[in-house]
């Protein structure tokens, strides 16, 4: 069986493919693949509630887990891995180490492209301290 239109075909094929790959190949060749956000880590403290490599993959699904367990269980201490028990509080646990928000968490939500919906219960403090002057 031939192809009809050929000609139009495998060069259509080959301009799709070249937009489809655009990103990846515009990525490597301008170095962007090995960009690592830089985050303002607390310089007076040592360690977060979890590893750091746990908690850069699953703070998402920590953080829900504990609005759950807060808000419907009022369980209120989460226990490490390390057995410390914090507090399980956004405000008065994460915050007290990540005060501003644009030096760490938009660094690598904006990164990654994604948006999440904690500013829209809770304030940073460096926007309460703005909003109180």
């Amino acid at each position: 069986m031939a192809l009809y239109d050929g000609k139009k075909i495998i060069p259509g094929l080959i301009i799709f493919l070249g937009l489809v790959s655009y990103p990846i190949w515009h990525n490597t060749v301008s170095g962007k693949t090995s960009y690592v956000p830089k985050l303002e880590i607390p310089k007076d403290k040592k360690e977060c509630i979890e590893p750091k490599a746990y908690i850069r993959v699953n703070h998402k699904e920590l953080l829900e887990d504990w609005r759950f367990s807060v808000v419907r269980s009022g369980v209120r201490t989460y226990q490490a891995s390390n057995q410390k028990r914090y507090t399980m509080s956004l405000n008065r646990t994460c915050m007290e180490c990540h005060r501003d928000r644009t030096k760490f968490c938009d660094q690598c939500h904006n990164y990654m492209g994604v948006t999440n919906k904690c500013w829209d219960c809770h304030l940073y403090p460096k926007e309460m301290e703005k909003g109180a002057k």
